[in-house]
C-alpha cells in the first residue's frame, strides 16, 4: 500500500498583514517624503483645474506671477520641487490664497 505524500504549503507570514500604509511607509522610513510628495500633487492638480476652470492659459499665469512659462511648466510638474512662495504666488494669480497647517 502506498500512501500519496501530502502537500503542504510553506509561507512565511507576512509581517505587513493588518498594518497600515502609514505603518510600512513609516517603518520604512519614508511616510514624510510620501506625504509630502502626495500634497504637492494634490496642490498642483488643484491649481491646473482652476486654470482651466478659468481659462488661463501657462503664458497667462506666466505674466499674472511675473515669471516665465519654463517656471509655470516647472510649477505644475508634481515630480519638481516649488517654494511655498511660488505656491502661494500662483493661488493668488488664480483668485485663491494658500492656507497652511501645522498639526
Amino acid at each position: 500500500m502506498i500512501k500519496a505524500a501530502k502537500h503542504t504549503r510553506h509561507t512565511k507570514a507576512n509581517k505587513h498583514l493588518g498594518s497600515s500604509l502609514d505603518e510600512v511607509l513609516a517603518e520604512r522610513g519614508m511616510l514624510e517624503e510620501v506625504r509630502v510628495a502626495a500634497i504637492k500633487r494634490v496642490i498642483t492638480l488643484e491649481i491646473a483645474d482652476e486654470m482651466r476652470r478659468r481659462h488661463i492659459t501657462k503664458s497667462e499665469m506666466a505674466k499674472r506671477m511675473h515669471t516665465s512659462r519654463a517656471m509655470i511648466d516647472r510649477l505644475l510638474d508634481p515630480e519638481k520641487e516649488s517654494t511655498l512662495g511660488s505656491i502661494a504666488t500662483a493661488a493668488q494669480a488664480i483668485g485663491k490664497r494658500l492656507h497652511l497647517a501645522l498639526v
